[in-house]
């Protein structure tokens, strides 16, 4: 029997939920009395969304199919919807979009439930977040997810539609079929920006290059939602030229979801190397860190 889920407010005024594998931290800014209630919606809702997800876990686990079964939890429904736009033209399944999902519905219980000016549940790098008309946040732009250091940074202003940020890699605590160090995605909710991070990641990819080692994902983990699927581990030295092509594979498919809508803006980063893309990153926003730029992309 596992221990009951944890929600635990720190000395900075945020506040801490645990459960098994899920941490959340997340900080909310208005009223006293108003943050006192979205912390409250947020700890009574964090308290069953574990169990329900564990209720559905082979479905979850399974190849997303637009005409296939749908689940029928509000966290799992939002992973399913997540993926879906992907699912005819790549593998991927709703876990993809667990972490984003979780924090989509740990905040819409915080604003349903409170007058907020801002708020944010951040769950491992991938945030879903709230902002009035006038209210903004500034965004760390993680280089590469192992050994957290900044490339950049991004402002999100309320009277944009983006309220969602995912990071994924193959460096990161989930797997990934590609060697980007970190894929960094906004779109309009966290679930979504969570699916497509990890779309785009796996693109970035040089596939059958001999520094690159792959494994099985069961080999690593007997219940992974990837099965045999051979993951990263390990990237060795790479050219100039290799790095290139492979953030160009990965930029491409980045391009063609913006395009369709699916999402805003993505940075990925390959070797200190980072190609951007959307309106965001185009319109003086993204304030650059020291990481070298190979160019940068605007969607059409």
């Amino acid at each position: 029997m596992r221990e009951p889920p944890l929600a635990r407010p720190l000395p900075d005024g945020r506040l801490h939920l645990h459960d098994g594998p899920i941490d959340l931290i997340l900080e909310a800014f208005g009223e006293r009395h108003e943050i006192r209630a979205g912390y409250y919606s947020a700890a009574k809702r964090f308290a069953n969304i574990l169990d329900e997800l564990c209720e559905e876990l082979p479905l979850l686990r399974s190849a997303a199919r637009r005409d296939g079964p749908q689940p029928s939890g509000r966290v799992a429904r939002r992973m399913a919807s997540a993926v879906e736009p992907f699912a005819e033209s790549v593998f991927i399944t709703p876990m993809a979009a667990v972490a984003g999902a979780v924090a989509e519905e740990i905040l819409e219980a915080m604003i349903m439930s409170a007058n907020l000016e801002r708020a944010y549940v951040n769950n491992g790098g991938d945030i879903a977040f709230h902002l009035a008309p006038a209210e903004s946040f500034i965004v760390g732009m993680v280089e590469r997810p192992d050994r957290p250091s900044l490339f950049g940074t991004l402002r999100i202003d309320g009277s944009r539609p983006e309220r969602g940020i995912a990071t994924s890699g193959w460096r990161g605590r989930s797997f990934s079929l590609g060697i980007a160090d970190a894929v960094t995605v906004l779109a309009t909710c966290a679930s979504k920006a969570d699916a497509a991070a990890t779309v785009v990641a796996n693109a970035v990819d040089l596939p059958g290059h001999r520094a690159i080692l792959r494994v099985p994902a069961r080999e690593l983990a007997p219940d992974s939602d990837l099965g045999d699927r051979p993951v990263t581990r390990n990237v060795g030295r790479l050219d100039a030229s290799e790095i290139e092509q492979a953030l160009d594979a990965g930029l491409a498919v980045a391009l063609e979801i913006i395009h369709e809508s699916l999402i805003s803006t993505a940075a990925l980063n390959l070797s200190g190397v980072t190609r951007v893309a959307g309106p965001a990153f185009t319109s003086g926003n993204l304030r650059a860190m020291g990481t070298s730029l190979l160019g940068s992309a605007e969607s059409a």
